[in-house]
């Protein structure tokens, strides 16, 4: 049974199928063929759903203006960054792991070519959500086909791997289906996808 992850109005997600799913220390959480994971931030029994957004009044209503779902490319000598802001979760391994590339600081934020390719294109791999890809020869990059599998982030979202299927989404310009992030928090403004709100709302959760 192929892997899917339905969004249940203003509840849980609800996932089906052979799906891996691991807590932030990689190790394996015990799952039923069918279990809702929390997504309005309040459960007791996280990951799992405890019908807490039954009484702290979550929505899970989209409120994002739509204004940064833009797939930018940044060319470089040889290779293409593209990025799209708009599902970035704050992960932070592109800024942290390779700062020559990925500037916080300074426009254009992408330096394409401050780094060695094979150190862009390894750290675009470890780019959880999906915001950041490139291309080559005006290729754009496809993702290796792995195993179904959901992380449950250290105080984050929950990262999904394998092309899970998510059922009636509205995806972001250029984002891939492969991996992606969804909220965990309740706070995200471009629900179900993270986009980093789990910072500024605080949100802790070590599991």
């Amino acid at each position: 049974m192929s892997a899917t992850i339905q969004c249940k109005p203003n509840g849980p997600y609800l996932v089906k199928g052979t799906v891996n799913v691991k807590n932030s220390r990689g190790e394996t959480v015990a799952t039923d063929a069918v279990f809702a994971l929390c997504r309005c931030g309040g459960s007791a029994t996280k990951p799992f759903c405890d019908a807490t957004h039954r009484k702290n009044g979550f929505s899970d209503a989209r409120i994002s203006d739509g204004k940064d779902d833009k797939l930018k490319s940044y060319a470089g000598r040889g290779i293409t960054v593209l990025d799209n802001r708009s599902i970035c979760a704050h992960a932070g391994h592109c800024t942290e792991g390779l700062p020559a590339t990925f500037r916080e600081e300074g426009k254009p934020w992408i330096d394409p070519d401050g780094a060695e390719v094979a150190a862009v294109i390894a750290t675009i791999g470890r780019c959880p959500s999906g915001a950041l890809n490139y291309s080559m020869n005006g290729q754009v990059a496809e993702t290796p086909a792995r195993e179904p599998g959901i992380t449950v982030t250290k105080d984050g979202p929950y990262a999904v791997v394998g092309g899970v299927e998510l059922l009636e989404a509205r995806w972001a310009e250029g984002a891939t289906h492969e991996h992606y992030t969804l909220c965990r928090c309740g706070a995200s403004k471009n629900k179900p996808f993270c986009d980093g709100s789990h910072w500024d709302a605080g949100f802790k959760d070590g599991a």
